[in-house]
């Protein structure tokens, strides 16, 4: 081969290099620049292109900006003053340490089981703090493998911090005392793929859209094993609305059609089998991309009409609609999150009291024209009850007089 061909060729690749290099370093400064001034556009920006904030270094000053902590420094605004160790116990601790003793699996890679023993402390120490700290937030399985990413990312200083604020008002439908938040979220996917792929949704009818769960649930977590796809996608997770995680398994289906139409739609065993694992490889940064164009084409308020799930589902105290605007969720504080909690919780004590009436409903049905007028009676009596104050102050005295009104219009 031509000596002079090989140098040009050398020449060229050296060039390539030296100007990648530029490249990350104008990159580098940027997301610096952005951090400095807290411009949530800019590093939102700079996260979704590709490679998002680079490295370990720079996440350590992007991501506590985003979570809405003041300063890199300043641990006040998420945590209380005093010792986390003398506070009550949580009701959850005995799970958090079932699943801390199964943590650090994939990685990082250990030098030995000392050093082992030593992450797992720090994070057992990180989730209990943050429990003890805001006792209202329920813990729920997966939460550790979200703590894991941050606590390997950030400086010491700012882990509680960082997973509080996280915990409050980006991950809320998940910390609450039931599951029925989370798997509302879920009911979004179907709306999104009718939108957007109706011969896909169609495909999918039949199959209920739990295979999201672990996705959804653990931020990706649970189901991305390499430390720097996780921190990678965490990028883009914590510069975006809480919503995005949803449209990003939508578009992780998406990416899936041509197999999932290989698969008959009359077998949603094997299709739930098939979703419930994220695909290999990830091409991470194409992800993000067609996440970011289904969301822009099809925003969760435009998505069917009355009857969608964005309407039907999803609370108004969830995280899905109180940080839509991902700013307005970087400003809001700790207390913001706790009433939003509470608001949320006094929804599904009424959601629970309701399917109680309407049971005793059925239980008390009689075919006689008396029971219909009793049934009419009863049902305004609850109104009128509801009425007159929030539906968290509806205990189970309320239940039983109801119950005895039923009892005595249909005897």
């Amino acid at each position: 081969m031509d000596d002079g061909f090989i140098k040009a060729v050398l020449h060229e690749k050296t060039a390539d290099l030296k100007n990648a290099y530029v490249s990350k370093r104008a990159k580098e400064e940027a997301i610096l620049e952005a951090c400095k001034w807290r411009n949530l556009d800019d590093l939102r920006r700079l996260a979704e292109s590709p490679g998002g904030f680079l490295n370990d270094n720079i996440r350590q000053q992007a991501w506590p900006v985003l979570l809405g902590l003041s300063s890199s420094g300043d641990v006040a605004d998420s945590t209380e003053s005093g010792s986390w160790k003398e506070l009550p116990r949580h009701r959850d601790e005995d799970q958090v340490q079932l699943d801390v003793n199964r943590a650090f699996i994939y990685y990082p890679n250990h030098q030995n089981e000392a050093e082992l023993d030593q992450q797992k402390a720090e994070l057992s120490a990180l989730i209990v703090e943050v429990l003890r700290r805001f006792p209202y937030l329920c813990y729920f399985q997966g939460y550790h493998d979200i703590c894991q990413v941050l606590l390997l990312v950030l400086p010491p200083a700012l882990r509680a911090p960082a997973v509080s604020r996280l915990s409050a008002l980006r991950i809320r439908d998940f910390m609450l005392p039931s599951l029925a938040p989370a798997i509302a979220q879920l009911r979004l996917i179907p709306d999104i793929l009718h939108a957007a792929d109706p011969a896909l949704w169609r495909h999918l009818s039949g199959t209920e859209p739990f295979f999201a769960l672990s996705g959804t649930l653990t931020m990706y977590a649970h189901d991305i094993t390499t430390l720097g796809e996780i921190a990678r996608l965490f990028d883009v997770l914590l510069a975006r609305e809480p919503v995005f995680s949803v449209y990003m398994f939508a578009a992780i289906v998406r990416g899936r059609r041509s197999e999932l139409f290989d698969t008959p739609a009359d077998e949603p065993e094997m299709l739930h089998s098939i979703l419930s694992k994220l695909p290999r490889p990830l091409d991470l940064d194409k992800l993000i991309a067609d996440t970011k164009t289904l969301l822009d084409a099809h925003p969760p308020e435009s998505l069917g009409r009355h009857h969608s799930a964005w309407r039907r589902c999803i609370s108004p105290s969830s995280v899905l609609k109180t940080a839509r605007d991902a700013d307005a969720c970087a400003a809001q504080s700790m207390d913001d999150g706790r009433l939003f909690f509470e608001r949320q919780v006094a929804e599904l004590q009424w959601i629970e009291r309701k399917d109680k009436l309407l049971e005793l409903l059925r239980r008390y049905r009689r075919p006689a024209v008396r029971t219909t007028l009793g049934l009419a009676i009863a049902v305004g009596v609850f109104a009128v009850l509801l009425r007159r104050g929030d539906s968290a102050s509806l205990g189970g005295g309320t239940m039983a007089y109801v119950s005895s009104l039923l009892a005595r219009l249909v005897r």
